[in-house]
């Protein structure tokens, strides 16, 4: 495959990952309660799961293609790589505090990166003088529907496992009780 069809098919599953983002704070929003079961029983294996493509994207755009990464790239992948394993374990073990106490730090640090990446790359004056000339920070390598590129999918990435974390970490969704159909009478007085 060529790198633009696998540019295309990774610009994808951000805009994916993107709408499952988005359904997850719907669902959480309006207490939707058989959507936020289904999503939570399986959060830590969706969040294992994004984390795992995107360190392969990473390892296909850097080992496969040969794009040098930028410093921020670096940062990125110093945030995603170690999610691969802390949510797999996480995920196996069914343990909902590693995810939250060690993934949902390095998720929000690393979307937080990604968003400043994006930014310079939109905005190439804000990149100052920190990034190298042979990968420079403000380069879009890839520019997939005229607004997605790496740091973009990366922030898709890093913005899904931070809600499916947060969707993982809330209470079963219970609907709301209903009152009990035989009305209740006192026989008796009190005294």
């Amino acid at each position: 495959m060529t790198m633009a069809a696998m540019s295309r098919f990774f610009a994808l599953l951000a805009l994916t990952a993107n709408v499952g983002t988005v359904v997850s704070l719907v669902a959480v929003r309006w207490r939707g309660v058989a959507l936020m079961a289904a999503i939570r029983q399986h959060a830590l294996w969706l969040a294992a799961t994004v984390a795992t493509v995107a360190t392969a994207g990473s390892l296909y755009y850097g080992e496969w293609v040969g794009l040098e990464p930028c410093r921020l790239c670096w940062y990125q992948r110093i945030a995603m790589y170690p999610l691969v394993i802390v949510l797999g374990v996480a995920a196996w073990r069914g343990d909902r505090g590693i995810a939250r106490s060690i993934g949902w730090p390095l998720a929000a640090i690393g979307g937080s990166i990604a968003v400043w990446h994006y930014a310079q790359q939109l905005s190439p004056d804000l990149a100052g003088d920190t990034c190298s000339a042979t990968a420079p920070c403000t380069a879009a390598y890839v520019w997939q529907f005229g607004f997605i590129s790496i740091p973009y999918m990366a922030l898709s990435g890093f913005l899904a496992i931070v809600i499916l974390l947060a969707v993982a970490r809330r209470p079963d969704p219970t609907p709301d009780p209903t009152p009990d159909p035989t009305p209740t009478t006192l026989d008796e007085e009190p005294s």
